[in-house]
């Protein structure tokens, strides 16, 4: 490559997308295999204090100097799916009737679980895609049943959001169990650089037999949420080239510990990959396959069982560590207060200080998420963009500080600070989330984002 070549090489840039917390949040236990998740049922939720502590994580990181993007709550209680069982009346009676029938629809309809936003999407940068766009692919999350209405509100936001012409947006993958897709939870993406072209990792929970496979071992427990099939389908969709892309299959033992995404075993940033020598059914072998795919450029810290457990990596969150690039050189590390609290996951980070793989370690308090089975890394989605690209897409879905604190002003003026399971069902929720999320779209310029709000701009 020549001096000029070099000079035409574009610049990129990571962005975080996190997901605003919704007025909905709540403690329901709908996803079984969530440790954090089943605990906390029943409980009491603070729905203002959840989304506060989200929007203080994304000021850290502007204030770092890093780019930081929003995707907003999607409506919900979900008055549109009760309508299509059948329930009829006037929205505040669909829900009350929902929730007089059946606790656990009412439940479901307001799950507030799309603030997890690495389960919004996969996504594959210009640089690596074939036909040179940023690619998009809603996950379909069909392996649980309140997360499976996401996908259309989730590609429609995204569409909004990233609205040029050098983007390209899928469909979500079908509704059907084969193509079960949980996002980019399940995958990572290692590269020298965020600008230069990346080797990415596929991780997937079982594979249909259709007589092949037939001994693949299964989780004996809890279900396994990403499917090979579906890999396969991300990886043509997000127009990437074979040779430059690697599939795993998650440890069944890890899936029966709690370890329901490949991203509560695993993180990466650019060439550093930091992962537990049991997140894979044979990780050693993942492991020289991707070295060789990146040609040896790859930096692979392997945490032994011995000095941190698959329990105390699921109840520590470690690997849903949020790993970022700083500006001015290095790689800093966001930790849910849970690594500070558990020796075994606190010694880990300190010997990634140590050896130099990070310049420093920041503790936030996700105690909301986190007791719905969410850490740092579960809230964000990564969007490597060329300055092109990041040009193109919708220029209030980026945080600044005056954005910052009218988020701050909008939730505390529309979020209750306690919210049962029971509570779900109340009239008055449905007209309050209504009024937050209409006032939000005007905050984010968004246009006319969700059903109620009719064809209105």
């Amino acid at each position: 490559m020549d001096g000029s070549e070099l000079e035409l090489a574009p610049r990129a840039t990571e962005v975080n997308f996190d997901g605003l917390v919704g007025p909905t949040h709540n403690y329901s236990a709908l996803a079984a295999g969530n440790k954090a998740a089943e605990a906390s049922q029943g409980n009491l939720s603070n729905p203002r204090e959840a989304a506060l502590q989200g929007l203080k994580k994304m000021k850290f990181l502007l204030d770092h100097g890093l780019v930081q993007g929003i995707l907003p709550p999607h409506e919900r209680p979900n008055i549109p799916f009760l309508r299509h069982l059948g329930f009829t009346g006037t929205d505040e009676e669909v829900l009350e009737r929902a929730g007089r029938e059946d606790s656990w629809l009412a439940s479901t309809v307001s799950s507030a679980a799309a603030m997890w936003a690495a389960n919004a999407a996969t996504v594959a940068p210009s640089s690596d895609s074939e036909d040179g766009k940023v690619h998009f692919v809603p996950a379909n999350l069909v392996a649980n049943a309140h997360r499976s209405l996401e996908s259309s509100t989730t590609r429609r936001v995204l569409q909004r959001v990233f609205a040029g012409g050098c983007f390209e947006h899928h469909s979500p993958l079908p509704l059907l169990a084969v193509f079960g897709d949980e996002g980019a939870a399940n995958h990572l993406r290692l590269c020298r650089s965020h600008a230069d072209p990346g080797v990415h990792l596929f991780v997937y929970g079982h594979r249909e037999a259709r007589g092949r496979d037939k001994e693949m071992a299964r989780p004996a427990i809890h279900l396994a949420r990403q499917t090979w099939d579906a890999c396969a389908a991300l990886i043509r969709l997000l127009c990437l080239n074979p040779e430059h892309v690697v599939l795993a299959q998650q440890n069944p033992a890890a899936i029966d510990a709690g370890v329901f995404h490949n991203d509560v075993i695993a993180l990466s940033n650019e060439s550093l990959l930091i992962v537990h020598e049991q997140a894979y059914v044979d990780t050693l072998l993942v492991l020289d396959e991707l070295r060789r795919r990146r040609e040896g450029d790859l930096d692979v810290v392997v945490v032994k069982a011995q000095d941190l457990s698959l329990d105390d990596a699921v109840k520590s969150y470690l690997f849903n560590s949020q790993l970022v690039s700083l500006p001015d050189g290095g790689m800093g590390l966001l930790v849910a207060t849970d690594c500070d609290q558990i020796a075994t996951a606190h010694r880990v980070v300190e010997q990634l200080k140590s050896d130099g793989k990070i310049r420093w370690a920041e503790s936030f308090d996700l105690r909301e998420s986190m007791d719905n089975g969410g850490g740092p890394a579960c809230l964000r989605l990564r969007v490597v963009l060329t300055d092109a690209e990041l040009a193109q897409i919708h220029p209030s879905s980026l945080l600044t500080e005056s954005l910052y604190q009218d988020l701050v002003a909008w939730v505390n003026k529309h979020y209750r600070d306690r919210l049962s399971s029971e509570g779900l069902a109340d009239p008055q929720l449905l007209q309050e989330s209504r009024a937050a999320l209409d006032e939000l779209s005007s905050i984010l310029r968004l246009g006319s984002i969700y059903p109620f709000q009719g064809t209105k701009d």
